[in-house]
């Protein structure tokens, strides 16, 4: 069943920090580095070693990456540092999304090195996912030496114009004396405000070129959120006051701020007694299975949640930016609703829908002062009975069957199993990510990764191999699809060679399912190349590369099928045979309203306003 395997052993292990937006986090003393020096660390050389030893002292521990001409100074200075541990993966569009499931989980940047040219080019679809989901990521690229930039040399390539589009910030080190400002600039901006990818190019000869002046470690100032203007919290607990169909609508940018911002907010849902749904990347920040919890929103939330939205008669929009995929047609989002909306990006206010009251800056900070503020809140007793009524039509119910696996009781086996875990779940694009997030329930923030605003297939395994990395003892599952997987398969030899016990469910049913579901039922039948002829046989190939493996095509098989898989000690590859034609619901379709939900294949909900 595979090649034995042994528990993953870190130098280093990554404990999950908090996930406040400020710079305090990349400033954690390296007391564990500490102790296992028996003399200090000597003073770097060059600008490589300077590197390296900046990262140290900004608090990086881990980095992901693949070496290569341009970056090799890098790599030399890497050697035999016990204090950094690098993780070699097995393409640049990997190590992003590696980076970026340590960074969801831990709270802190993701770190990425790679060399020039077609290096650099890789990450760039993982550091537009990263840009979408506002996740910190610091790409360093090696660039051709100086004096050959602009002259077509080997592997030369325009870095910064092609990573303009798809980061925050980026800069090129041009000269020995920029090098550790342009570091710590470019730490903040990975974190300052909205975060996101950073990308900093460091050309091959300033990697070698011995520092001018005596090393001095950077040592960035702290940056703590300010508490929003009073005036404005007086206006937010007005409306909250008046409200008598209030909805509270979390969303990733809730989880960005922290497990102490998700736990105010949760605090202040609570004592407003009033509902609360979150968004696909905002899944963990308030307990799935509490009463006041109406699941997801968007195109395929719950019936609940989204007619919940259109009846509003006050939004509470908390680090979320009224996505398309949520509001569907703007001219029928929240009707008679007023907002408040809390967000730390001045652009995402009023971008797609008008706040009467804006609360700008860290979400945390803002919903303190909320709960602080909080009188009487009045009745809500008619607004629960109404989303009561919504809540009996059991919108994800399925009738499951015993002669194969639907997708959606695959889902239901894979939470039940994972009760009582703290499992971490990452997932691929597609609609196995729909079902896992409809039927995995989140119970705290940090423990849910999956692609929202880019949409990226291949995302899930890498993003599974980083938060494992940071997390070795947690449970780390990824739910991925036949044709996601294959985006990225080739990391399944990076999660043997670094000892990540991964566990990888695959929902197999042999087509592009989200692709195939709109083609069936958006395009009327015609299914236009989205049927996958030729897919190996997963199972021998995650054995080739040293997965333990099993395949389940029958119901009665599938709960102890599960058990094997999550209790494995290494890496585990579990391909799952669902039902091919399954469609996902509750379905908004493209340019429908909220309240225009379908239940199922030509049923629309009958709507019936209040």
């Amino acid at each position: 069943m595979g090649r034995k395997f042994r528990q993953p052993l870190l130098r280093h292990p990554v404990h999950s920090e908090g996930m406040n937006a400020s710079v305090e986090a990349l400033q954690r003393p390296a007391a564990a580095a500490a102790l296992m020096q028996v003399e200090p660390a000597p003073a770097p050389r060059n600008g490589a070693e300077a590197l390296i030893a900046g990262l140290l002292a900004l608090g990086v521990d881990t980095v992901f990456g693949y070496p290569g001409g341009a970056v090799l100074p890098l790599y030399d200075a890497l050697h035999g540092e016990p204090r950094l541990r690098h993780v070699l993966v097995r393409h640049e569009q990997a190590a992003v999304h590696a980076a970026q499931g340590y960074a969801r989980t831990t709270g802190r940047v993701g770190v990425v090195f790679v060399t020039s040219g077609p290096g650099m080019s890789n990450t760039t679809t993982g550091l537009l996912d990263a840009l979408c989901d506002s996740i910190p990521v610091l790409c360093i690229s090696g660039q051709v030496a100086t004096t050959a930039i602009g002259t077509d040399a080997f592997q030369e390539c325009d870095a910064l114009g092609i990573s303009r589009p798809v980061t925050k910030w980026n800069a090129q080190v041009r000269h020995s004396a920029e090098l550790l400002p342009l570091l710590v600039e470019a730490l903040r901006r990975c974190r300052e405000g909205r975060p996101g990818p950073v990308l900093l190019d460091f050309p091959k000869d300033l990697q070698l070129a011995p520092l001018a002046e005596p090393w001095q470690a950077p040592c960035p100032a702290p940056v703590v959120p300010a508490e929003p203007p009073a005036e404005r919290v007086a206006a937010a607990l007005t409306l909250l006051a008046q409200a008598r169909r209030p909805v509270f609508y979390g969303g990733g940018g809730l989880i960005n701020a922290g497990p102490a911002a998700c736990a105010e907010f949760t605090a202040l849902v609570r004592a407003c007694r009033a509902p609360c749904t979150l968004t696909l990347l905002g899944l963990g920040a308030y307990p799935a299975e509490d009463e006041q919890f109406l699941g997801m929103l968007g195109m395929h939330g719950t019936l609940e949640a989204n007619l919940a939205m259109h009846e509003a008669d006050l939004v509470v929009c908390v680090g979320a930016r009224f996505d398309d995929r949520v509001t569907g047609r703007l001219d029928g989002f929240c009707p008679g609703a007023k907002v408040i909306h809390m967000d730390i990006d001045p652009r995402s206010i009023g971008k797609v829908r008008r706040a009467e009251v804006a609360l700008l800056g860290d979400c945390g900070a803002s919903l303190r002062a909320l709960r602080r503020g909080l009188g009487a809140v009045p009745d809500l007793s008619p607004w629960w009975a109404r989303i009561a009524d919504w809540r009996a039509q059991r919108c994800l119910d399925f009738e499951d069957r015993a002669d194969l696996i639907l997708p959606q009781a695959l889902m239901r086996r894979l939470d039940a199993r994972l009760a009582g875990r703290d499992a971490v779940v990452a997932t691929d694009v597609g609609q196995h990510q729909m079902w896992a997030a409809q039927h995995l329930r989140q119970r705290r923030p940090g423990r849910w990764l999956s692609s929202g605003g880019a949409g990226t297939m291949g995302y899930g395994l890498p993003a599974a191999i980083g938060a494992q990395i940071a997390h070795p003892q947690d449970l780390v599952v990824c739910v991925s699809g036949d044709a996601s997987v294959l985006m990225n398969i080739q990391e399944l030899s990076t999660a043997v060679q670094h000892r990540c016990p991964v566990k990888l469910v695959l929902c197999n049913n042999g087509r592009m399912g989200m692709v195939r579901q709109w083609q069936q039922l958006i395009h009327g039948n015609r299914l236009s190349h989205s049927y996958t002829e030729a897919l190996p046989d997963f199972v021998a190939l995650a054995r080739a590369f040293g997965w333990s493996a099993r395949r389940v095509e029958r119901r009665e098989e599938l709960d102890a099928a599960l058990a094997e898989c999550l209790d494995s000690a290494g890496p585990f590859f579990l391909d799952v045979v669902v039902q091919a034609e399954e469609n996902c619901f509750p379905m908004m379709p493209a340019g429908a309203a909220q309240h225009e939900i379908w239940l199922g294949e030509g049923q629309p909900y009958d709507y019936q306003p209040a």
